[in-house]
């Protein structure tokens, strides 16, 4: 186990997904595989990727009291997560996801927050017993809960001088004054394509200057996720691009999570961002290799070995695709 601490604040869900020839459009019927039923959510399968990444994860989340709750705590065990931040609420349902995936991996995901939804304010004191994080933690933040817990969890981790990661998915429909102000209160702010277009007026030609317009938000460093032709980030010193990394994809579902939690480890650990872009697009990458979303996270190894067969094939070559 190594010395990074994570602590995440987010939602858990069961999901069930099926995977379909193409996506259906509005009105139609299209038949699919058989119907596929994992732990996810974003907080759980980031916190399940960090731990497979090496980190000791502590879990700040609501579960109904029911079937599904009790299993998905169960997985946190499994897995590695200390679970003493997370309980079970009586007469409620836990969260529920509907995905359907595309064969080329793409999917849309219709979502039931359940017991995500009772996360306020003061069921996180309670949870955390007042203390979120220390300075040598990271914490990491989804907005599939309710914004202001999301927004007290940052001022908490903020105070305790812990490095704060926001994942803004998916964007609220509302509440922007505390978005805005969310923004201002976190240290590094992860978003994908979609999300970056919604958290500004107009879009860039180039994604490095919309991260560097995301910066002025108050992030000090804006990282924008492009799928399979990588990331982009950008900070105090500059820009790095990352071109990603080709392997057979066969569902994006667990990818963005694989992607944030490897990035908060690597940056919380100290390592440079061009670096920290590099793997976290590689735990992203083979997130995608294998269905389902904490069943398709990678471990420590697999992204080391990843990263070795890159540089190995890079050998020689006069330019390295993940210069920053």
């Amino acid at each position: 186990m190594s010395s990074e601490r994570l602590v995440v604040v987010g939602s858990l869900n069961m999901d069930l997904s099926v995977t379909v020839p193409r996506l259906p459009r509005p009105g139609e019927t299209v038949s699919g595989a058989d119907v596929v039923r994992g732990a996810g959510g974003k907080g759980a399968n980031q916190a399940v990727a960090a731990a497979r990444l090496g980190a000791q994860v502590r879990m700040v989340g609501l579960l109904g009291d029911d079937a599904l709750g009790s299993e998905l705590r169960e997985r946190l065990a499994v897995e590695g997560v200390d679970d003493r931040g997370v309980r079970q609420l009586p007469g409620v349902s836990s969260g529920l996801a509907l995905i359907v995936v595309q064969q080329d991996g793409e999917n849309t995901i219709t979502l039931s927050p359940g017991a995500n939804h009772h996360l306020d304010v003061p069921a996180l004191g309670t949870l955390t017993g007042g203390t979120l994080a220390h300075s040598a933690d990271t914490l990491l933040l989804q907005l599939e809960v309710p914004l202001p817990t999301v927004l007290a969890a940052a001022h908490q981790a903020r105070t305790a001088g812990a490095l704060t990661v926001l994942n803004a998915a998916p964007l609220p429909e509302s509440g922007r004054a505390e978005l805005a102000e969310l923004l201002r209160a976190v240290d590094v702010l992860v978003v994908n394509e979609t999300e970056a277009q919604g958290l500004l007026p107009h879009a860039y030609d180039d994604w490095a200057e919309h991260a560097e317009a995301l910066r002025a938000l108050g992030p000090a460093t804006v990282v924008v996720t492009l799928g399979a032709d990588g990331a982009v980030a950008a900070d105090a010193h500059g820009v790095c691009r990352e071109s990603g990394f080709s392997v057979d994809a066969v569902d994006t579902v667990g990818a963005g999570d694989a992607f944030c939690a490897q990035l908060a480890l690597s940056l919380g650990s100290g390592t440079p961002l061009g670096e920290a872009l590099r793997r976290a697009c590689a735990a992203g990458a083979l997130a995608t290799t294998r269905p389902g979303a904490q069943s398709s996270l990678p471990s420590t190894d697999e992204v080391e070995a990843l990263l070795g067969d890159v540089t190995r094939r890079h050998e020689g070559e006069s330019e390295v695709h993940h210069a920053c």
